[in-house]
């Protein structure tokens, strides 16, 4: 039975130091809807195993144990008291790719993910410790934010539209898993459906599953994958096998290698920052919504804890996806259900603890491993391919005007490119044009400032009238 919370008050922890320890069914409950769910979602994680054999030259059952390790780590947050669903750093992964290539799958490669891991827990330590992090954001140009996120968006449409891409070797299943998921997560019509039918809400709960589950039935059906061939037991992940792709075995890379890496690490910490403040945002909007319990997010914290993350996966499991602070799709569904009430969810803490260690759980549940495995590279795509609408949506959005619109552009399409230093490429571009096209003269500036100052002044006069 777990500790029961006053109304009003945070979900029941044990203090250590800057984190607050929870556990299922000691500060807890456990939450049927959420075990159903990670029953199947944890399918997303698995799907960065075709990563991990394409760019790090793994076998499948060592890769199988890098998931593992990755699993153990979304247990994190709610166990220290963060309030969010983590995953990826989704956006960055066609950055990460890019980056990648420019190294031979095996040693060289392991090396080279090893060390951006590495700078990415550095950089969030750094800064959730300081305190700095808004300001550095802030301080970078709204057009180079932006222009990042849209050739994130654009460099995952590219790799999995391009001549031998996954879409290619398999277009019905995928395009219509893509037209299904994003229907369901960003229609407008659909929206308005769900209230008005519950069956509809229901199928909105299961976020892109439902197009996932729909492209795998349809590529079994017309043959684009293999049926699985279910086995019965428990998996065995080769941590053994494993031990040969950590940086212990291969050995530590030389200097360029970390200069090389740096521009990519510190791309992946602005778009997880603003993952941070959706998150943020999502959790605000329930805690209005639930009285009953309150919600902290504490973005020290946030920090500190997917740095750790980041540090354990750089030595024990170098991941293409990194640690992000939040799954969005998956947060965001369990936040409207969270909505709904106790008796629906007990607390934050309870459904995402549920569904991650579920999860975990999952990956040695064989016959659901061996069931989802001929079609992992379908939740991989349709998550870049998800991914891409998200950034080119975000990143548009953020743009005021036509200088911010056209300096974007072009750091986006220079991220883009497939070439190892394009990151790199993009950041000097992205400045060069920031200070040649938007940066406005010191007279102007105070120019702006006054006139800014005399129209509050105006308005402050009229409410007096």
């Amino acid at each position: 039975m777990a500790i029961d919370r006053k109304y009003g008050e945070e979900q029941p922890y044990w203090a250590a130091g800057p984190f607050k320890i929870r556990l299922p069914f000691i500060h807890y409950r456990w939450e049927i809807p959420e075990m159903l769910q990670g029953l199947f979602m944890f399918m997303v994680s698995l799907a960065m195993i075709p990563l991990l054999e394409q760019y790090l030259g793994m076998p499948y059952d060592a890769a199988l144990a890098f998931c593992v390790i990755a699993g153990l780590m979304y247990l994190l947050p709610s166990l220290l008291g963060v309030p969010l669903v983590p995953g990826w750093i989704t956006p960055a992964i066609p950055i990460v790719l890019l980056y990648l290539q420019a190294f031979e799958p095996g040693p060289a490669a392991v090396q080279a993910m090893f060390v951006l891991q590495l700078e990415v827990f550095l950089i969030f330590i750094f800064f959730g410790l300081t305190g700095l992090s808004n300001r550095i954001v802030g301080f970078i140009p709204n057009s180079l934010k932006a222009g990042v996120i849209i050739g994130a968006g654009i460099a995952a449409l590219m790799g999995e539209i391009q001549t031998g891409g996954r879409v290619e070797a398999t277009p019905i299943s995928l395009i219509i898993g893509a037209i299904i998921s994003g229907y369901v997560l960003f229609s407008v019509s659909f929206k308005h459906t769900i209230q008005h039918n519950r069956f509809a809400k229901m199928i909105a709960n299961l976020g892109m599953i439902s197009g996932m589950f729909v492209a795998m039935i349809i590529g079994w059906v017309i043959g684009e994958y293999p049926l699985p061939d279910i086995e019965w037991g428990i998996t065995q992940p080769n941590f053994s096998a494993m031990t040969d792709f950590l940086i212990f075995n291969v050995g530590m890379p030389d200097i360029s290698v970390f200069l090389l890496a740096f521009p990519t690490a510190m791309i992946a910490y602005v778009i997880a920052f603003g993952d941070i403040l959706v998150g943020q945002a999502l959790s605000e909007r329930v805690d209005e919504i639930r009285p009953d319990e309150k919600i902290e997010t504490n973005i020290t914290r946030i920090h500190i804890v997917t740095g750790i993350r980041n540090g354990v996966l750089a030595f024990f499991a170098p991941w293409p996806g990194l640690a992000g602070p939040i799954w969005t799709a998956a947060h965001a569904t369990l936040a409207e259900r969270y909505a709904l009430g106790r008796k629906a969810m007990d607390s934050i803490y309870s459904g995402g603890g549920t569904f991650w260690w579920t999860g975990l759980a999952a990956i040695f549940i064989l016959p659901l491993v061996t069931l989802f495995r001929p079609v992992l590279p379908i939740a991989l795509s349709l998550t870049l391919l998800l991914t891409a609408y998200i950034c080119i949506m975000v990143g548009i959005e953020q743009l005021k005007t036509s200088a911010e619109r056209g300096v974007a552009g072009i750091v986006a399409v220079t991220l883009a490119m497939p070439a190892a230093q394009s990151t790199v490429y993009a950041i000097a571009i992205g400045i060069v044009l920031y200070i040649l096209i938007e940066r406005p003269t010191s007279r102007q500036r105070k120019e702006t400032l006054e006139a800014a100052a005399a129209s509050k002044a105006n308005a402050a006069l009229q409410n007096d009238l």
